[in-house]
């Protein structure tokens, strides 16, 4: 176990203290590493394209105040606590924003972004786990942080190594939220699935996802650019344009069938797109569907035709901590790939005391495989 009097006394932390005033950044009390928990030093973490409109309120969601907002993050680890038996001082490892409470794991909350919306994740939140990855030390639980091969993930390719950087590594993050959709309906080699809307940053990196796990791809969405991109990047992947004509674009669908999945990655403004209704109509028997998007509101579905062709609808939030594990080995294995090699990049990093322009930068940059960085 590394000494506590091997960190700092304080640390620099950007603090939101109400959305009425700005985030600021201070000097804080560095956190202590005690049994459940390690102290991680972040390297990079990722910020949303809509973080500005989470601090300032336009998007209402609940977290505690103050405290540290944050994002997924690379970092290494500074200290362990006594009951740690993996995890040692200068190890690099990959932060989790989802924080499961460890006597109901049904309960969780995204760190940083928002303390969860039931009464148990809020006494997470608020009384233990608070602050986030936008400083220089953070206070993970041990199951948040996850180990990665250094030497084959940032190594020399002339070596073995696959010649990531650091801020290459935090794209895994983006890769996991559909993958977790993916393994919650059993997506298999070979199959067919529809990604809608694919021409987003989420929808993006499903496809490329989608592609790596040995799967056809049919990239539905309205962006005719992307949509001719991700048709150019593999003889795998065909492309739909969203129409709203519900019956033109099943049919148009249908043409690259039979589909086996529709995962749907909608955001909160999709609720009246006629794209969920078309995605489900083009389903196979059996087929499946697994909704991950923020649809604010209720949506219509074709009750009849989910009846008769056995289709099963599932929802789920992010993704298990055993889809982390399976999604490093595919990166270390070099399976999935980051950076270059599926056109991700990072189109701006800032540190502590650029936080603004980092809103900014992400909003700005939200197309496919773009993200932003921030670097403590």
């Amino acid at each position: 176990m590394a000494s506590e009097s091997s960190l700092p006394p304080t640390h620099r932390a950007l603090v939101l203290r109400s959305i009425d005033s700005p985030l600021k950044v201070e000097q804080l009390e560095t956190p202590k590493a005690t049994s459940g928990n390690v102290v991680v030093r972040v390297l990079a973490a990722n910020v949303l394209s809509y973080g500005r409109e989470i601090f300032d309120g336009t998007r209402p969601y609940p977290y505690p105040k103050p405290y540290t907002p944050g994002g997924s993050a690379i970092g290494r680890i500074a200290a362990v606590g006594p009951d740690s038996t993996v995890f040692a001082p200068g190890q690099l490892v990959l932060v989790d924003v989802v924080v499961r409470a460890r006597d109901d794991t049904s309960t969780n909350y995204l760190i940083g972004i928002h303390n969860g919306f039931s009464s148990g994740s809020v006494k997470l939140a608020t009384d233990e786990w608070r602050d986030s990855t936008y400083a220089e030390y953070q206070k993970v639980p041990l199951e948040n942080c996850y180990g990665l091969d250094e030497a084959r993930l940032l190594g020399d390719p002339a070596s073995g190594g696959l010649g990531y950087s650091i801020d290459d590594l935090l794209y895994i993050h983006r890769l996991l939220v559909p993958f977790g959709g993916f393994r919650d309906v059993d997506l298999k080699v070979g199959e067919t699935i529809l990604i809608a809307p694919a021409t987003g940053p989420y929808g993006t990196a499903a496809v490329s996802l989608a592609l790596a796990l040995g799967a056809n791809v049919v990239a539905m969405g309205r962006n005719g650019q992307v949509l001719e991109k991700l048709a150019a990047s593999s003889s795998k992947t065909k492309t739909v344009q969203i129409t709203g004509d519900v019956e033109n674009d099943t049919a148009a669908i249908k043409k690259h069938g039979p589909i086996d999945v529709f995962f749907d990655i909608s955001p909160p403004m999709a609720a009246s797109s006629t794209h969920i209704k078309s995605g489900i109509l083009s389903l196979a028997h059996s087929g499946r569907v697994s909704l991950m998007g923020g649809i604010a509101g209720d949506i219509a579905i074709p009750y009849a035709v989910i009846t008769f062709n056995d289709l099963k609808l599932h929802g789920k939030f992010m993704y298990e901590r055993k889809d982390i594990r399976m999604l490093i080995k595919m990166v270390e294995s070099g399976v999935m790939g980051l950076g270059d090699k599926i056109g991700a990049r990072v189109e701006g990093k800032f540190g502590l005391d650029e936080w603004d322009q980092a809103f900014t930068a992400a909003k700005e940059n939200a197309g496919p495989g773009q993200y932003v960085v921030i670097a403590p």
